[in-house]
């Protein structure tokens, strides 16, 4: 059983007591906030392992908050919930740095899953037993989660190391989105897959210049190619 703090970020009561339910059921420790500003003194004062962030918030909304926080240097992870699906691209963009998002409404068995993975994401070792991936000029050393395409290393999150880490590990292999949640992601439970879609566009923009590329197959999923 866990006991890591998750601090739970939205005004709407029915969100929060239904999070809660499921997070405690799991053995979480769950505090509330109901506000931007709230929000940012309880991370300070609870350092909770992880904060689920509704953007649509009383006071300064989940945008602002996600930004002062990593403006500060606070890694803490951050899971973002949202009722727009546009919202996405500014959710998992680097300049703004939360790890995952939730569109709104949303299955509770969904919200533990992805809380546990990413959990298990920030706690999790580097591989140093494996060998760095050599593809024509990008290179990939999961021992120091480097990636070096020619002669500049390429500044990639967490989940975009991992992401491309399993397509590299396999060139030419298609994997869909769900066998990624999986493997990069380490999700047990499947719901939303357009997260695997936000991370590929982005891995696409880091990778531009080089030999190697993400192609999309239709109907499956993508696939990494030399």
């Amino acid at each position: 059983m866990t006991s890591e703090l998750v601090l739970l970020v939205d005004d709407e009561p029915s969100i929060l007591q239904l999070a809660r339910m499921y997070l405690e059921r799991d053995g979480f420790h769950v505090q509330e906030a109901k506000d931007g500003e709230a929000a940012l003194d309880a991370v300070a004062r609870l350092r909770p392992a992880l904060v689920v962030l509704d953007v649509m918030l009383p006071k300064l909304d989940g945008f602002e908050v996600c930004r002062r926080l990593r403006s500060a240097n606070n890694n803490v992870a951050i899971l973002m919930l949202t009722a727009r699906d546009e919202d996405i691209d500014k959710i998992l963009g680097l300049e703004l740095g939360a790890d995952d998002y939730l569109t709104k409404p949303f299955n509770p068995r969904e919200l533990v899953a992805r809380v546990k993975a990413i959990l298990r994401r920030a706690d999790a070792k580097p591989e140093t037993n494996d060998k760095p991936v050599h593809l024509d000029n990008l290179t990939i050393d999961p021992a120091s989660r480097e990636v070096r395409l020619g002669s500049r290393t390429l500044d990639l999150r967490t989940q975009e190391f991992d992401l491309l880490f399993t397509l590299a590990s396999q060139p030419g292999r298609v994997f869909t989105r769900e066998q990624l949640l999986q493997l990069a992601w380490g999700f047990d439970f499947y719901g939303q897959t357009r997260t695997v879609d936000v991370h590929i566009a982005h891995l696409r923009k880091k990778l531009e210049g080089g030999a190697v590329k993400i192609e999309t197959v239709t109907g499956v999923g993508y696939k990494l190619v030399v």
